[in-house]
């Protein structure tokens, strides 16, 4: 309650920003505040002497800079001079908000006749003071009345900080992202590297507003400031742009109507212009030029016809392939050989036929000029809908949709009467060419382009492009006799005397060479007749029966979900990169045969073998039992998650197969089997030391904590157990067996399903409320601790013979006798009594009946990170210095101890001893391996 009053009594200060430094105001005082309130309409005298560009910004009325140069408050700008060796900058009437280049929409300033956003850039630093807990930035609002929409991505760099957000139009406050510092041996690139609360968070902004402002409250559990560190990010909290984009309409009047009975202050006033309401949620109005027409419409005069094609190439040594696709006129690759800026293409990678249009948003892949088609290979699904190319005073021509991958195009916004009438600018220059319409009712696109008369080929946009095509050569047969080629045609005249036309060769051979030409096809068909029906029988048995397997298979792979797990990877970049679906033919051959020689395990979901890819991969291949069409389901939910995550102590999926009557997956071989089999194996050379099992609880807790919390989308395996816990041949553990796993939304607490696990390893809480949450992880987890304290499976046979569940033996175990009389003889022998109490207490927590009193997999997971370190110093522990070692933990300390682990909080323990520390130096290798992997 006091964080909450102190943060809202910070709110209501304003951080003052410094002013720019270094700059030179450009552009003339804008007058007084009366000044700039009033509406200011356009004169072509006026709208003469006002500057057009920034730098390389251009920009147009309504906005301005200068005095009566915009048209009111809001759209006034100003050019700020970069000083000696800076670019100008053209910023809003607030002097904090920079404008920029966008994207397409706005492609170099503010386009008024393509768009109504502006893309703009703010950044601002924050100085921290030692002391300070709560500081803000400056509040942001928009220039004035016409602008509505701010919509942006803003990244906040810092250490140790709460981030709020104040918004302006509803007054409320919201915690948005936190900067949390780093330990002192992260890397600060690595820390800015991903933005992901550490040191540098991301806040997406949508706003229908009137501002916003951010606060910065430091962090109560944060300790950095009793570091000394040299980063800036230490001593400073900065607030920057990934992207903003502001919009904007007309404000004077509601709606279009209202604004066309007041002549006085109607903003469309070019000729070829037209008013549209911005949307019913929005009052205010915007202008645009009708179609075939482009420019300014706020300006008189300002749209125009279409007057930009060149039909002149100004370059004689033009490029026109890029790789293997050519590039005719009026396209080009270089400056001086297109006929205008829209066919400007771009060769990004000749050795790969990488051509490019100007946007980098779409790959051509072909040019049709006789089609007038441009094949395009689409980046982004949003672009599907239709090809738009904007640039600035360029008209929009080109049109394609989402029906197909080619999109028509024009050479110009105009018809074919009105193209004729200037002819220095007519396209079709080839002399042997005519014009043709190109029409669209989708946006009133509408234009020509130039086609070679019938009879001829080429490119009619060129000089003398358009040449006669010989048919007679060209077309075989045209004629039943003599064909005679034609500027633009042929005819045809009949055979000479005693000859007659073959239709076998196409020709006029003599009568008594045809006869014989005849006999001779008439021997040679009947025998080859013969042997073509008895291949052809062969061929047709051979294709049956190779057509049932594959209808068979393609029954199986529909059964199987094949055509779901298809779209689940399509859908999804990261599991398109690494899943593949495997045909039956490969894992045949990696397995001869599912041999079964090649089973290296059997369980309750099916069959294991070991199979060797086309690749040299060692893989092992799940062949599942015969399942219930329900249970299909289970599959291709263990492929969606596996294919999402990457981690090291998670198994690795290759991918899987569905060509058969049982689904098959494809993962990564590790060879060492499970810890159950190694836990519970009569032979004693499978044995784990101490040390291993300490290493192997804390992986697995890490790869559950990492799918709990860590992993783009929440995991909960929900059958977690030791025989799901896999070692490699390091003896690194990999947690396996998705199938009964649950992805969870990250708003989600837990969710509601069938009970479904193993029992010995199953929440109780889970199986009588039927809601799994990240706490039913925990309690198996914890029974797989209690297996490596008493080396006992799930579910024992008690002294009297009866079955008993295993966390019930140990829990009562615990409470009537001391913890070390219920251990397994090797623990006891190579662990100390005070890591057997820690990890027996740890156990405990994990199993309790109430999932809200059990750790999450995180505080598990430190908890025996800490054991492992406190090893690894005792492994560094000089017997003979004379010191005098202190215990683990007094039994107070314990108690402390996982208090602070329920608050996530471990930074204060005691050190650890170990009367009985083996493989020291072994030890040491491992830990440091592991904190050197990759996750």
């Amino acid at each position: 309650m006091k964080l909450l009053c102190f943060l809202v009594l910070a709110l209501l200060r304003t951080h003052t920003t410094p002013p720019v430094s270094g700059a030179a105001v450009v552009a003339a005082s804008n007058g007084s505040r009366s000044e700039e309130s009033s509406l200011v309409l356009p004169s072509t005298g006026m709208l003469a002497r006002c500057p057009k560009m920034c730098g390389n910004l251009s920009f147009g009325y309504p906005f301005g800079i200068g005095s009566g140069c915009f048209r009111e408050a809001g759209f006034n700008l100003t050019c700020v001079d970069g000083g000696a060796g800076g670019r100008p900058m053209l910023v809003l009437g607030d002097g904090l908000t920079e404008v920029i280049d966008g994207d397409t929409s706005a492609p170099s300033g503010i386009d008024v006749g393509w768009t109504q956003s502006i893309s703009l850039a703010y950044s601002e630093t924050v100085p921290v003071v030692s002391g300070v807990d709560v500081y803000n930035m400056s509040s942001w609002s928009p220039p004035g009345r016409s602008f509505f929409l701010f919509d942006a991505a803003i990244t906040v760099k810092g250490c140790g900080f709460d981030v709020y957000l104040l918004d302006h139009d509803t007054g409320t406050t919201s915690n948005v992202c936190s900067a949390t510092c780093p330990g002192c041996q992260i890397n600060e690139t690595t820390a800015l590297q991903n933005c992901n609360g550490t040191w540098c968070c991301s806040v997406p902004v949508l706003f229908n507003f009137h501002g916003f402002q951010f606060s910065f409250v430091r962090r109560r559990d944060d300790h950095s400031r009793i570091l000394d560190h040299t980063s800036p990010l230490w001593n400073e909290i900065s607030i920057t742009t990934d992207y903003a984009r502001l919009e904007w309409s007309v404000q004077d009047q509601p709606r279009c109507a209202d604004a066309e009975g007041d002549a006085a202050t109607y903003a469309c006033i070019s000729n070829h212009s037209s008013c549209n309401d911005k949307d019913w949620t929005h009052s205010g109005y915007r202008c645009s030029c009708n179609g075939g027409y482009l420019g300014n419409p706020y300006i008189p005069g300002g749209c125009s016809r279409d007057k930009g094609y060149n039909p002149y190439q100004r370059v004689t040594t033009c490029t026109r392939r890029c790789g293997n696709i050519d590039v005719p006129f009026p396209f080009g690759l270089e400056e001086g050989c297109f006929a205008r800026k829209v066919f400007q293409l771009n060769c990004t990678n000749a050795t790969t036929s990488t051509l490019q249009m100007d946007d980098d948003e779409h790959q051509v892949t072909r040019i049709s000029i006789d089609e007038g088609l441009v094949d395009i290979k689409y980046m982004a699904t949003y672009q599907l809908e239709f090809l738009r190319i904007y640039i600035e005073e360029e008209p929009d021509l080109y049109m394609g949709s989402w029906e197909t991958s080619s999109a028509e195009w024009a050479v110009a916004n105009l018809t074919c009467q009105e193209a004729q009438m200037d002819m220095y600018r007519y396209a079709c220059v080839s002399i042997n060419s005519e014009c043709l319409v190109v029409n669209s009712t989708l946006n009133g696109f509408y234009g020509y382009r130039c086609k070679c008369l019938s009879g001829f080929h080429g490119n009619p946009y060129v000089q003398k492009g358009c040449k006669d095509i010989d048919e007679c050569k060209t077309r075989r047969g045209i004629c039943k006799g003599v064909c005679h080629n034609t500027m633009g045609g042929y005819n045809c005249s009949k055979c000479p005397d005693k000859t007659d036309y073959d239709t076998t060769t196409m020709q006029c051979n003599s009568i008594k060479r045809q006869n014989i030409f005849l006999g001779i096809i008439i021997g040679l068909s009947s025998g080859f007749g013969v042997l073509i029906l008895i291949l052809s029988a062969i061929f047709i048995m051979y294709r049956w029966k190779r057509y049932i397997k594959r209808q068979l298979r393609r029954k199986y792979f529909r059964k199987n979900r094949g055509l779901l797990l298809e779209q689940l990877i399509a859908s999804d970049d990261n599991a398109s990169e690494k899943t593949k679906i495997f045909t039956v033919e490969e894992l045949e051959k990696a397995t001869n045969n599912f041999h079964q020689t090649r089973i290296v395990g059997r369980g309750g979901h099916g069959m294991v073998y070991k199979g060797i890819l086309s690749d040299q991969r060692v893989v092992a291949i799940k062949k599942s039992k015969v399942i219930e069409e329900g249970e299909i389901n289970q599959f291709i939910n263990e492929v969606a998650i596996l294919s999402q995550i990457n981690h090291r102590n998670i198994v690795k999926l290759f991918g899987c197969c569905l060509e058969t009557e049982v689904p098959l997956l494809v993962y990564d071989f590790v060879p060492n089997g499970s810890l159950f089999g190694i836990l519970h194996s009569d032979s004693s050379s499978g044995c784990l030391s101490w040390d291993d099992c300490i290493r192997i609880a804390a992986e697995a807790a890490g790869a559950l904590s990492y799918l709990h919390s860590a992993a783009s989308i929440s995991v909960f395996h929900r059958d977690v157990k030791s025989s799901n816990i896999l070692l490699d041949g390091n003896y690194t553990p990999k947690v396996a067996d998705f199938g009964a796993s649950r992805l969870v939304s990250i708003d989600q607490t837990h969710i509601v399903t069938n009970v479904q696990g193993t029992f010995g390893y199953l929440d109780p809480e889970y199986y009588y409320s039927g809601q799994l949450n990240e706490k039913s992880d925990v309690y198996s987890f914890g029974v797989v601790l209690i297996e490596l304290l008493l080396r006992k499976e799930p579910i024992l046979t008690s002294e009297t013979g009866s079955k008993q569940n295993l966390s019930n033996y140990f829990l009562w175990g615990m409470k009537a006798r001391p913890v070390t009389e219920i251990v397994a003889a090797q623990v006891l022998d190579e662990a100390t009594e005070e890591e057997i109490s820690s990890v027996a207490s740890l156990a405990e927590m994990c199993v309790r009946l109430r999932g809200e009193d059990r750790p999450t997999m995180k505080q598990v997971e430190m908890a025996l990170r800490l054991l492992q370190t406190e090893r690894l110093k005792m492994c560094h522990t000089d017997p003979g210095n004379g010191q005098e070692n202190e215990p683990l933990l007094t039994p107070e300390e314990r108690d402390d101890f996982f208090d602070q682990l329920v608050a996530a909080d471990f930074s204060a323990t005691g050190n650890l001893h170990s009367e009985k520390v083996r493989k020291c130096y072994s030890f040491e290798q491992e830990f440091m391996s592991n904190a050197r992997a990759t996750r």
